[in-house]
């Protein structure tokens, strides 16, 4: 097998790498990878046949034909490690950073000259050249251009394990005299240095897509914010007054949902750390025992994105929150709603061998990732077994699940509820080393309006802005505010339509969100998204939940027949945009109602009491 030797070197439990996958499609790019191992070389790629055949290059490649640098010809490496950016842990086959210092396109060329020169060649002169021990490729990098050859070295030193090759530039228009590579030491993906790279928590996990058990994170996500990141310096100098006076920052937030000439009534202002009224922010964490019960802190929703030097953003993963309770080695995960998520998630009994802690509390969220290196919920709902009708079936243990740390709330005696975010995270990343199935969610600065587009693009379900001086209060706060891209809403299951036509069992479902006065308010009906297994899987829920009494309150404007059901059921579901219902400020009786909504799934990690109406309007 083409990658058995690959795979025969490394534990995959333990190590950030990709896994074992020959690519299906044929390829025809290179990289070059800066590699810090026992000692610092290059390693150099060829996509050839669904693998990238690989040689270690101690002196790294060259654009001076005088040099012939020896290349060790090494194990084949997955396609997927084309940018692999990061650090590989102590105690695992090539324990280090990992640099991407060129990547491109690469052609063989024929062996046989026309004219003094190489003409383009074919996949079977190549495999030809390869097998021969003389491989003439050409180059289409960004460092690397032009011709070369690799050449197999015939006489065999004592030891020697016949893999000794030379690569050796050819006489082109693209040849530097004197070439020192030692100039060119950033990576070409995200411009940082091996020193940035190894100290960078989040570059502990693998910055490329993800394959087979969609463990790691994307590469587009870590490459889209490196050019937000280089922005900072403008943005930061944009905040300066033109005048010459000195610059003032963090006297209020952008108007959240506003246009820049509108006025600033929905402006979040920034408060003191001490104030009549808001809670006390503490510099160092408070000596007490380790609390056994947290409610997470919640984030209130706003309509738009926005920049803010005194906000810290965040991706919103589209899975499970869930609370970290870390004791003596052992973890035990609790939802938003007190359940025990523990024996869920199996694999993710071993979070404790990735912090340096032995007592400690995390927040953060369960997720499954798609093949892009997405959180998505559907696979959320396949891992738990808890199918979109509601039903639990057997869990998928084949959907693997991560777990992304957000916030640190207790360590080892101390409680940090009352330090600043920012701090908080500090502290989090500097005890926390990803691994395994445990991930450092990161946050980035003052570029909220980047981020979205970013998160927007890739087709995320939003971002979270957090007051980087915001103390962790267990309830829901506009310190932290959440952003969302495609709009979605969990609301009460207070009713069913009677089916129409060919349909089964029911024509939709009668939904609802509760007021300010624990009222259920009518704010909707959802039709589409179903299928027949799922029209069978509900209606069982539905008949057991029957009841003669209207859960609603004030009018329900339904086209058909309505039968009533206890409100203890909680549907997600998308929709377009809210419509009417709310006149001068006031929620009316008749609530605001949902356009074009489709049912995602029922949710059972959310009790029917939160899903309220002026949070989700």
């Amino acid at each position: 097998m083409a990658l058995e030797e690959y795979k025969r070197k490394r534990r995959f439990e333990e190590t950030p790498e990709p896994p074992p996958e020959v690519a299906s499609q044929p390829g025809d790019r290179f990289v070059v990878q800066m590699h810090d191992a026992t000692r610092l070389h290059y390693d150099f790629r060829l996509e050839m046949k669904g693998v990238l055949k690989s040689w270690a290059v101690p002196k790294g490649p060259s654009l001076d034909p005088a040099d012939k640098r020896l290349a060790m010809q090494v194990e084949d490496h997955p396609v997927s490690y084309f940018d692999f950016e990061g650090n590989i842990p102590e105690n695992n086959y090539g324990a280090g950073t990992v640099l991407v210092w060129d990547v491109g396109t690469w052609e063989p060329l024929s062996p046989v000259q026309k004219d003094g020169k190489y003409l383009p060649g074919t996949e079977k002169d190549a495999a030809a050249m390869l097998a021969k021990g003389d491989l003439k490729f050409r180059l289409h990098g960004k460092r690397l251009r032009g011709d070369f050859a690799l050449v197999k070295m015939k006489g065999r030193r004592p030891g020697s394990k016949g893999t000794e090759w030379l690569m050796i530039k050819k006489h082109d228009q693209y040849i530097v005299e004197g070439y020192e590579i030692e100039g060119y030491d950033t990576s070409v993906l995200t411009n940082r240095t091996l020193e940035e790279i190894a100290g960078d928590a989040g570059s502990r996990e693998w910055k490329s897509r993800p394959t087979g058990r969609g463990k790691l994170k994307a590469a587009w996500l870590a490459d889209a914010i490196a050019r937000v990141e280089k922005k900072k310096k403008l943005t930061t100098e944009g905040t300066e007054e033109h005048n010459g006076n000195k610059t003032r920052k963090n006297k209020v937030a952008p108007a959240i949902g506003k246009s820049d000439g509108e006025s600033a009534k929905a402006s979040v202002i920034s408060v003191p750390s001490v104030v009549k009224g808001f809670p006390e922010v503490a510099s160092t964490p408070v000596r007490r025992p380790m609390p056994t019960t947290i409610h997470p802190m919640l984030a209130e929703s706003v309509d738009e994105p926005f920049d803010g030097e005194e906000w810290l953003f965040e991706i919103k993963w589209d899975g499970y929150r869930a609370i970290t309770f870390i004791e003596n080695g052992k973890a035990r995960l609790v939802s938003r709603n007190q359940n025990d998520l523990t024996p869920r998630y199996p694999e993710l009994k071993d979070l404790p061998q990735f912090i340096e802690a032995k007592n400690a509390i995390l927040d953060g969220e369960v997720a499954a990732l798609d093949e892009e290196g997405r959180a998505s919920f559907s696979l959320m709902q396949q891992r738990t077994g808890f199918r979109p009708g509601g039903r639990r079936a057997a869990a998928n243990a084949d959907v693997p699940v991560l777990y992304y740390a957000f916030d640190l709330l207790y360590l080892d005696g101390y409680d940090w509820r009352k330090v600043p975010l920012e701090d908080r995270k500090k502290k989090l990343a500097s005890v926390l080393a990803a691994g395994g199935a445990l991930r450092y969610s990161d946050h980035y600065e003052r570029q909220g309006k980047a981020l979205f587009e970013i998160a927007k693009k890739k087709g995320l379900e939003g971002i979270l802005a957090k007051k980087r001086h915001s103390i962790y209060e267990e309830r829901r706060s506009r310190e932290w505010l959440k952003i969302k891209i495609r709009h979605r809403v969990e609301c009460v299951v207070g009713g069913y339509t009677e089916p129409e036509g060919s349909r089964a069992h029911f024509g939709s479902l009668v939904l609802g969100l509760y007021d300010k006065e624990k009222r259920l308010i009518h704010v909707g009906q959802v039709g589409s998204g179903f299928d027949q297994n799922l029209l069978d899987e509900i209606w069982q829920m539905l008949k057991k939940l029957e009841t003669k009494k209207n859960p609603f309150f004030g009018e329900v404007e339904a086209l058909r027949k309505t039968f009533w059901v206890k409100p203890e059921l909680v549907a997600e579901v998308e929709y377009a945009e809210w419509t009417g219902g709310i006149t001068s400020g006031k929620l009316a009786g008749t609530g605001p109602k949902l356009r074009a909504p489709v049912f995602l799934g029922l949710r059972d990690d959310k009790n029917p009491t939160d899903c309220l109406l002026e949070e989700a309007v």
